[in-house]
């Protein structure tokens, strides 16, 4: 195997400086009456303009609810946008963060594509600027450029493929066996992962997840020895040394699966919490513990819950549906080329489950 060789940027500059400016997003309490209230409210709004609430697997549990509820979606990025292309919705409410946005209306341009906030990011996304990324796949006209999901439309525009968690082995394999050499963006964790797997030669871009990074093998260590028979399930976006010691590693879908068929009653679960909703549903007889993040709940930037999908709530759902504030737009002719890389990971994903 290679020698991983890190892409040198400014990307953790870029998201502490985005950070330091976003502050900590405000909790806000609703009692069961106003959530109910809210909920019907909603509801009504999205039978009137012909929209579908389609929601990320991190957003607050109260959003994931909802979007069952109303006939809606709760899955990873890939999915939502899958299901806003083919439901037969006009208008897509996307909550999550701007780059799934960015993905439903490259797939589904004839469609509005609404968000609760525009101001909801990605680490991923905001360490990976597209002038500084093209000026270094530029320099390697030889390699494949493979970008994860998570970036800008104009990032994906300037790859040859797209890829999520969930099927980035397979097609790095596969790209592996003709012989290509990679350029790889942006979660330096994932790559290295996917490099370890696979073999492959590639160049990884120096992002991190700021959720995921903050998981820590020694955390991991203290909890398994209070829970010495519980399974420890890990987001390959998670450093090396905390994937290394998983009994499951995968994608947020994944993880899900995991925690239904591994015989284990307890799992300690080093992901986004917002995972828990489904995985709860998925497992009801099993307990779920949220692995410790480096800052123990007192220092970390994230506690094991992405900022940006803490943004998402039930009144500015509310509000942007009743407004149309907050709309998804995607530079036609950029969507065009962003959705040559997507294409080419549905059709190869579409292929692996004949």
């Amino acid at each position: 195997m290679t020698e991983t060789i890190l892409i040198e940027n400014d990307a953790k500059a870029l998201v502490q400086e985005h950070l330091d400016r976003l502050g900590q997003p405000k909790e806000i309490q609703f009692t069961n009456v106003e959530k109910q209230a809210l909920y019907d409210e909603i509801a009504a709004e999205l039978k009137q303009r012909n929209a579908v609430l389609v929601a990320h697997y991190y957003c607050d549990p109260e959003i994931q609810a909802l979007a069952e509820a109303t006939g809606g979606c709760v899955s990873d990025s890939l999915e939502m946008a899958r299901f806003g292309r083919d439901h037969p919705a006009t208008t897509l409410m996307v909550a999550g963060v701007k780059f799934m946005g960015e993905t439903s209306k490259i797939l589904s341009p004839e469609k509005t594509v609404l968000m609760p906030t525009l101001e909801a990011t990605c680490s991923l996304d905001l360490g990976c600027p597209v002038d500084e990324f093209s000026a270094f796949c530029d320099q390697h006209p030889d390699h494949t450029v493979v970008v994860y999901a998570n970036t800008s439309a104009a990032v994906k525009a300037r790859a040859d493929w797209v890829v999520t968690s969930s099927c980035a082995v397979e097609i790095i394999e596969h790209l592996d066996s003709l012989g290509e050499k990679i350029i790889w963006a942006p979660d330096q964790h994932l790559g290295r992962y996917i490099q370890k797997k696979t073999g492959a030669d590639m160049l990884l871009w120096d992002g991190a997840c700021i959720v995921h990074e903050e998981f820590r093998a020694r955390g991991i260590a203290q909890m398994k020895a209070l829970y010495p028979d519980a399974a420890v399930l890990v987001h390959p976006e998670s450093p090396e040394s905390v994937v290394a010691i998983a009994d499951a590693v995968g994608s947020t879908s994944q993880l899900i699966k995991a925690a239904q068929t591994l015989p284990h009653q307890t799992m300690i679960v080093a992901t986004d919490r917002g995972i828990f909703y489904k995985m709860q549903q998925a497992a009801p007889g099993k307990t779920l513990i949220e692995a410790p993040t480096a800052g123990e709940g007192a220092t970390c930037r994230s506690c094991a819950h992405c900022p940006w999908m803490a943004m998402n709530g039930l009144d500015n759902i509310l509000h942007v549906l009743k407004t149309g504030d907050q709309e998804i737009f995607v530079d036609p002719a950029l969507a065009q080329r962003a959705k040559m890389p997507l294409d080419r990971m549905l059709n190869f994903t579409a292929n692996l489950k004949r």
